[in-house]
């Protein structure tokens, strides 16, 4: 088949939605049974996400293979419901990377390297070496940050390379732009869109879509204004007023029939959505039945987007329980140094204690566990989380208040004790940072006769890590003894993987990231666990 690209821009200003709009695309497309595989195209010069703060990032999304990518591939994932790879994941600092090393290597004979024809024939070469490993009918990739921006043009330019090599009827372009609104005049202004359509004309593309983006309804005067100006089709101009619920998209985007439109642009026949689940899902946010409180006990709680994978799982777990979620935030530096209160905990239906790197915040953390555990609170620990009720459960069960994790001791050589949590084994401690992690799928055996069992309804499952230290076994008969079941273990190194107390509603903790996982309309199974206990 030949290959069709759709690709998704972005103006006026950033964090207008291009991956959620990249989302709804791609689930409208595999809903009228198209195989679609989604790509980000990310103009930094970090190599990838791994090592930066998630107060600069955001989450880190970990795919199966063991890519840490961008965040908007878990809004793709969800959305799409189709397990990405590192193939998803392209930024300049990869590309220039291998450009430089090619270059030293003298693979390029002497040759004076440069932005075209160097930078982006490789970065054809990764989308097209995208589309025939994932065998897809149509690749979206999204372009980071704003049209205009000094970072992005290489990523553009090779757009309007590929549409010249593959033909107009084979890639389309969509661009997402903001109409803002003037509280002085009372209105929206299209000015901004227009400008940006011409940022994108300068640089050889004219948009074939329009999704043009507002917190206020769009009027019928304004896509006028766009389309002509524009030189779109009025039908190719989709109002996308903010809406109440991200799930909500796809469906907004079908009434305008933008699935069907970008299916005749690409000459792709027969193009029948079944729409039925986004229905359902949609239902089920607008009628619930009650109400659920769920805490988030966090160290990075000053950017949400670096929990934006659980926060979704929350929510998507609350939605299929009939409930609507009402996340509350708890900085674990606020319980530590006593301005927040603990008993406000027992307003809480349930608690998250999330993963994280470094000791700050850990003391907060290790009191909110000790606290949920005391009063039968609902808890689900992840990552660190589950590592930090390993610590508080020893610290109390052996009585030794100083057990801890390599993580938090700079001089661990002098230690007297083994660490409860220790540094992977077979690691090298000076290496450098990047890409060093337990990354990606690894298989789980589940005990039977537990909650975790109750909740996965299986005795095997695949699960992504992102995380350096792991349970040190010299303490698992330690646990055990104690009331804390090992209810999840790889079967290939035998490393702890999930625990809980068999004593409580809910209190689990596993080691690795059950949040990328969740998809809106399939709950992860210990969120759903955690949400109806």
């Amino acid at each position: 088949m030949q290959k069709k690209f759709i690709f998704i821009t972005g103006g006026v200003c950033s964090s207008l939605g291009k991956g959620i709009t990249t989302s709804s695309i791609g689930a409208l497309l595999k809903a009228g049974g198209l195989k679609v595989f989604t790509i980000k195209l990310d103009p930094y010069l970090n190599v990838d996400p791994g090592t930066m703060s998630p107060y600069q990032h955001g989450e880190v999304f970990v795919t199966e293979d063991g890519g840490e990518t961008d965040l908007d591939l878990g809004h793709y994932e969800r959305f799409i419901d189709e397990p990405l790879t590192k193939l998803s994941s392209i930024t300049s600092g990869k590309i220039y990377k291998e450009v430089i090393d090619k270059e030293r290597q003298g693979a390029y004979l002497g040759g004076t390297i440069q932005i075209i024809p160097h930078v982006t024939n490789l970065i054809k070469e990764r989308l097209y070496n995208a589309q025939n490993q994932s065998k897809a009918d149509v690749v979206l990739a999204e372009v980071g940050g704003t049209v205009g921006d000094i970072e992005g043009p290489h990523f553009i330019e090779t757009m309007r390379q590929i549409r010249h090599e593959l033909g107009a009827e084979n890639v389309v372009f969509v661009h997402v732009t903001l109409l803002p609104y003037l509280n002085a005049s009372k209105e929206l202004k299209t000015k901004p869109t227009q400008a940006s359509i011409r940022v994108l004309r300068s640089l050889g593309i004219q948009p074939d879509f329009l999704i043009a983006r507002a917190d206020l309804d769009i009027e019928e005067e304004h896509l006028d204004k766009i389309s002509l100006f524009g030189d779109l089709k009025k039908s190719h101009v989709i109002p996308m007023p903010t809406l109440d619920n991200i799930y909500k998209v796809p469906l907004h985007c079908h009434r305008f029939k933008l699935g069907q439109k970008i299916c005749d642009k690409l000459k792709l026949e027969n193009y029948q959505p079944n729409i039925d689940q986004w229905l359902h899902l949609e239902e089920l946010i607008n009628k619930p039945t009650s109400e659920t409180r769920v805490g988030i006990v966090g160290k990075y709680t000053a950017l949400k987007d670096a929990y934006l994978s659980v926060i979704e799982s929350i929510k998507i777990a609350a939605y299929h329980a009939k409930k609507k979620p009402i996340i509350e935030w708890i900085e674990a530096e606020e319980i530590e140094n006593g301005t927040y209160n603990l008993e406000k905990l027992k307003d809480l239906n349930a608690i998250v204690v999330p993963g994280g790197f470094g000791m700050r915040g850990t003391k907060g953390k290790l009191m909110a566990l000790e606290f949920t555990k005391k009063n039968n609170i609902p808890t689900l620990g992840i990552c660190l989380g589950m590592q930090l009720m390993c610590i508080q459960h020893l610290r109390e069960t052996l009585q030794e208040s100083d057990l801890t994790s390599e993580e938090f001791e700079e001089n661990y050589s002098n230690k007297q004790k083994p660490f409860v949590i220790h540094f992977l084994p077979g690691q090298n401690i000076e290496r450098a940072k990047g890409g060093t992690l337990r990354l990606g799928n690894y298989k789980c055996d589940i005990t039977q006769n537990t909650k975790t069992f109750d909740a996965y309804k299986a005795e095997q499952v695949l699960e992504r890590h992102r995380h350096r230290y792991e349970f040190n076994n010299y303490y698992k008969q330690d646990l055990e003894n104690s009331g804390m079941i090992v209810s999840g273990i790889n079967p290939d190194s035998s490393l702890v993987e999930i625990v809980e107390l068999s004593n409580h509603k809910f209190y689990v903790g596993c080691q690795f990231h059950p949040e990328f996982k969740s998809r809106p309309n399939k709950p992860h199974p210990l969120f759903l666990k955690l949400i109806n206990s």
